[in-house]
Formats: structure tokens, sequence, C-alpha cells
């Protein structure tokens, strides 16, 4: 990276194309940087560092910095706003897309920092999630309503919940005011930090099998597990029904009520009644 582009990087107004709205709150800094536990042997990947906020305060802190931005005038700029620091890399790349293989070393434990933009925070996290390398932590900043749904429990629970929980162990870390930001957003954002699991939470013979049926489930979040789940798989309800029977969920509930073991019942009975459907076809 050279400096020529700093006069640029050195913008004020954010763009709001790209949903930006930089954190100017040093006390909300230090919250997301104390939930991310830092010590000096830590790599961390930075979706949306901005102007450097948070990037300033971890390449003194650790031993790597890999920051991804997908605005090209903030990309190239950073590292001269920050006096060139050796450890940090930055790639302009669009983070729900970018090939994490070639930001981090096979085998490298990361942590993920990053004020998520809020219309690409679900696919940015659901491919962290879903991706290789994992990260072991990670530490996002998202819309507020967002950050309840990553945490809600069962009564409460939505697809995010689901998909979340599946992959990694949720805590809401604070709230934090439109106040924090430069242009101040029109709603509330939460700094949220998961950590996640040395193997999904349950054992099913296809990840992506199980979220189709879990997506099912939920077509119809407002009417009954046993209609919903039928609208999701294009069956019958009379067939949805006997799903939940034999899967020993009342069809009676709402998809919001199911904790990941239920999903995974209904899940493994489904495929046992495609897998003898296909046989006696």
């Amino acid at each position: 990276m050279t400096s020529s582009a700093s006069a640029s990087g050195n913008r004020t107004r954010a763009r709001k194309s790209l949903g930006q709205h930089f954190l100017a709150d040093t006390r909300i800094a230090g919250r997301i940087l104390d939930a991310a536990d830092l010590s000096p042997d830590d790599v961390i990947v930075e979706i949306g560092p901005g102007r450097g906020v948070l990037t300033k305060r971890m390449v003194n802190r650790v031993n790597r910095v890999v920051a991804v931005e997908l605005d090209g005038e903030l990309a190239e700029a950073l590292p001269s706003r920050l006096d060139f620091p050796v450890n940090l890399t930055c790639v302009k790349a669009d983070a729900r897309d970018v090939d994490l293989t070639e930001l981090i070393a096979p085998d490298t434990s990361y942590k993920v920092v990053a004020n998520l933009p809020y219309y690409a925070a679900n696919p940015i996290i659901r491919r962290l999630l879903e991706s290789e390398p994992k990260p072991d932590v990670l530490v996002v900043m998202v819309q507020q309503e967002v950050a309840k749904n990553m945490v809600a429990q069962p009564g409460d629970m939505g697809i995010l919940s689901v998909a979340t929980q599946f992959y990694a162990r949720v805590k809401m870390v604070c709230s934090v005011s439109p106040k924090s930001f430069r242009p101040p957003p029109k709603v509330t954002s939460a700094v949220v930090r998961l950590d996640v699991l040395p193997a999904p939470a349950a054992d099913v013979a296809s990840e992506e099998g199980f979220f189709t049926v879990v997506r099912a489930g939920f077509a119809a979040p407002r009417k009954q597990l046993r209609n919903s789940l039928s609208q999701g798989l294009g069956i019958e309800p009379i067939a949805g029904g006997r799903v939940l029977e034999e899967a020993g969920i009342d069809a009676t509930r709402r998809p919001q009520t199911l904790d990941i073991p239920e999903w995974v019942s209904i899940y493994q009975v489904w495929v046992k009644t495609v897998d003898d459907g296909m046989e006696g076809a």
C-alpha cells in the first residue's frame, strides 16, 4: 500500500451505499476489545475497519491484524493512516464472499472483530460459522434486533437463533447508542460475542439438509408447526403431522418454541421418511 490515497481515505463523509457508520465512541471501542480478550499471540481478522478506530488499538496489542474493507479508498489509506504498522495487512474485499484460506494460513487460530453493515451482517456471520477455517471467537457489532435474535432462547427463537447457536455459544456484550457513530444510524446497535464450538451442537448427517428442514419449519412462523413445516417442505399438513408425531413434537406448537435437539429430531425423521419413500418408489 502507498500513501498516495491518504487524502481520499481521510474523507469524513460515510458512503450510504455501503451502509457506513463509523464508530467514534472510544468507550465502546474499549468494550469491544475487552470482549475479544486480546493477547499478544492473537491473529485478528477485522471486518469493516473503516477509519481504523479499533485497528489502531489492535495492532499495538496482537500479533497480526488482517483488515477486510469493501471501500477501496479506505482500504488503501488505512495503513498510512496508522503509520504503516508491520503487523497490519489490509485487503479490499467483500466479507460475504472473501476466501478465508487466502487470509489465514492452515491450522491458524484466529478471532474476528467486526463492525458489520446491517444489510450484510447475517450472511457474513453465517459464512464465518459455516466455512473453513472457522474463527475461535467472533465479537461483532450488529443491529440490536439481530443481536437479540442471535441470543434468543426457545419461545423467541428464529432461523438466525438456530443457525448461530448450532455453531457457537452466544452472549450479548452491550447495547450501543446511535450517538456512538458518525453518522448516527437510525437504530440501536449491540455487540455480541460468539465462542465457536469445537463441533456443532448436534451431530447431523448433512448440515445443509438440517437447515433446509429448519427453514421449512419457519416458513410460516405464526402458524402451528404442522402447517408451517408442511408449507415449507411442500407436503400435505397430515404428512407434516406424521413427521412431528414420530419426532415426539406437539404439532400445535409454534416453530419459535423449539430448541436445537427438537429440530434435530424432526430432521432425522424427515430424512428417514424421504429415504423410505425413495426405496418404495
